[in-house]
């Protein structure tokens, strides 16, 4: 696993992550990111309802972290085409909105990430990896070992 990645699901803040990451799918490991970005940005707007600016702060460098080192990083661009690109570019998106909200205290910045990390989520829970590889050519061993199937490790 990738620093960047490891960094990442760290942010996602759960005791038991080392063995859950360690048994899980690379698409089960995607969705562990996605829930522990919502779940800082959540806990970011609690922190900013509550006048909490230092725990608001951190709470927001998770989801950055969660999203800049585990999501994006994960993309692999060249094998990922236009889709990877355009996600590429919506993560980015987000983390610029992460510090705008963490500056002004902006509620709605944290709702739009939320909002986006939510489909985008939705999207994700949709992809039956199982189905998607009975549908697929016959996998060579490097690939189906790969650690992120929309990207690399």
């Amino acid at each position: 696993m990738n620093m960047g990645l490891r960094k990442a699901l760290n942010a996602y803040g759960n005791q038991s992550l080392e063995a859950e990451v360690g048994v899980a799918s690379p698409h089960r490991l995607i969705l562990m990111l996605f829930d522990g970005a919502i779940k800082a940005c959540n806990l970011a707007k609690i922190h900013m309802k509550n006048g909490a600016i230092p725990d608001k702060g951190k709470a927001i460098s998770q989801a950055i972290s969660i999203i800049q080192e585990g999501l994006r990083s994960a993309l692999d661009i060249d094998q990922g085409g236009e889709l990877a690109a355009n996600l590429d570019a919506l993560y980015q998106y987000m983390g610029m909105q992460l510090l705008q909200a963490n500056l002004h205290n902006d509620l709605n910045k944290l709702d739009e990430v939320l909002g986006l990390l939510s489909g985008l989520k939705e999207s994700w829970e949709q992809i039956d990896p199982a189905q998607a590889a009975s549908h697929a050519p016959a996998a060579s061993e490097q690939e189906r070992s790969a650690p992120l199937s929309y990207g690399r490790a």
